[in-house]
């Protein structure tokens, strides 16, 4: 916008007026009749938009089953969702609002914005951080050896993803919420492909909501959340106090502000960590494992590192992290290259200018941070898997807006810290434990969509036998 131009006004001197340079509109990006650019989206979403991004630039139309989308992508979409305009111009409620009804409840925290939304993240902060594991990494090493030994034995065949969460599944249980409630995990992950597809992301029609296989697993989640609440009632007064989790916090905002947290959240709310991490954490570990085992020279380091983290004894949580940069690294770059968070979806709460384009008040918008992920200019050889990009004095990620793996802005993931340590000891222990190799050896991934991005369901390794 171009202000202060000198006009003349009759009768006048000259006088500076706002003259306003026109914004321009999106250019749709084509597609199809009817289904416009879901197949394209469904086959490689981040590869779609990036390509979209290259074309057209940093804002652009999609279409997907008549519903229109501008996309605002790029470095410059990650540095406005970080800004204050990025927060007060977007946000979340109508992307996540199907879900909150299909559960029956008033909100949830992916919904919501301003000070609700921050209210709700200060509940769920702690039990969401790694503050929550805190004293805990080696009873975590103890969970992580029970998933080993039960599925992935040596001599067989193990579906990765699969295994994965059912390790998440397990780990995440039992330091969030006290138990590990395996017989769910199906359902949870049924549950999830449905909810996400059709009431979320909007890539499929309404009517698979009445498929009974999907009925059975909301209802056996449904059961899974009322047994959370069941069982927390029931041993209230014998809870552990060094051993407070989320469910703790959860039942007490509910108790001491039943408005922020009514009865009919609590179902949503307490089997959220299932929802957030199963397809998130599992796809991510199970996207590294493949990597790591195409290329031998990080294999070497990333177990040379593990076995020596083991060999200490208890680990020193103050400096695990920093203790194996190599197996630190593999997990970032994996979630450079294969991110769960292609796009964030957002709506326009008002009118505003992006980079020259007009964006108009309630246009449903894919904000695609992951973009800045596979470009030459921010990293260097790309597609390359390259685990010593995030040492300094490279340290290519911290250039502004270029990596985003857990989202952006006031959303951002909650379960950040939590998840890199999590991930962290997954990946350690599996190659310290597990002599491993791909089948077959020149196994290249094949990927999926949905719910998230990630490996393929039919994605094995084979388990050659114990290192240790």
């Amino acid at each position: 916008m171009v202000r202060g131009v000198p006009v003349p006004m009759r009768g006048t001197k000259m006088v500076a007026i706002d003259a306003v340079t026109p914004l321009r509109e999106p250019v749709p990006v084509p597609g199809l009749p009817i289904i416009g650019n879901i197949l394209a989206m469904a086959k490689d979403p981040a590869k779609f938009f990036l390509d979209a991004y290259r074309k057209h630039g940093p804002v652009f139309k999609i279409r997907i089953l008549g519903n229109a989308y501008t996309v605002i992508a790029g470095v410059e979409a990650a540095n406005f969702m970080g800004r204050r305009e990025g927060k007060d111009c977007l946000r979340s409620k109508e992307f996540w609002q199907g879900l909150v009804e299909e559960y029956g409840a008033t909100c949830t925290l992916t919904g919501e914005d301003g000070e609700k939304h921050a209210k709700l993240r200060a509940v769920m902060r702690d039990g969401y951080s790694k503050e929550a594991i805190r004293g805990r990494y080696d009873e975590l090493v103890t969970i992580t050896d029970q998933s080993l030994a039960r599925d992935w034995k040596a001599g067989t065949l193990v579906p990765v993803v699969q295994a994965m969460q059912y390790m998440v599944t397990e780990q995440l249980g039992i330091i969030l919420t006290g138990a590990a409630p395996l017989e769910y995990v199906q359902d949870i992950r049924t549950t999830i492909l449905y909810i996400l597809n059709v009431l979320v992301t909007r890539q499929r029609p309404k009517f698979l909501l009445k498929n009974p296989k999907y009925k059975h697993a909301k209802a056996r989640v449904f059961q899974l959340g009322q047994s959370m609440i069941d069982d927390y009632r029931a041993n209230e007064t014998k809870r552990d106090p060094d051993k407070h989790n989320l469910i703790d916090d959860i039942m007490a905002a509910h108790k001491n502000d039943p408005e922020l947290m009514p009865a009919s959240d609590l179902i949503l709310s307490l089997t959220g960590p299932y929802v957030a991490g199963l397809d998130t954490v599992a796809n991510t570990t199970s996207a590294c494992v493949y990597a790591i085992l195409k290329h031998p020279e990080v294999l070497a380091r990333v177990q040379a590192e593990s076995d020596a983290l083991f060999a200490r004894g208890p680990l020193d949580e103050a400096e695990m992290l920093r203790s194996i940069p190599a197996v630190e690294g593999a997990i970032m770059e994996t979630m450079r290259l294969y991110p769960i968070a292609v796009a964030q979806m957002r709506t326009a709460t008002k009118d505003f200018e992006f980079e020259g384009f007009q964006i108009r008040k309630d246009e449903m918008l894919y904000v695609g941070t992951s973009v800045p992920h596979f470009m030459e200019e921010y990293y260097p050889n790309a597609t390359k898997f390259d685990i010593d990009r995030y040492q300094k004095p490279r340290a290519e990620h911290m250039q502004p807006g270029v990596y985003s793996p857990y989202g952006r802005g006031p959303h951002a993931c909650l379960g950040k810290s939590l998840a890199e340590v999590q991930m962290a000891i997954s990946m350690a222990r599996l190659f310290h434990k597990l002599d491993m190799s791909l089948d077959p050896v020149d196994y290249n991934l094949v990927t999926k969509t949905a719910p998230t991005p990630g490996p393929s369901m039919k994605f094995k390794i084979k388990v050659n036998g114990y290192r240790h």
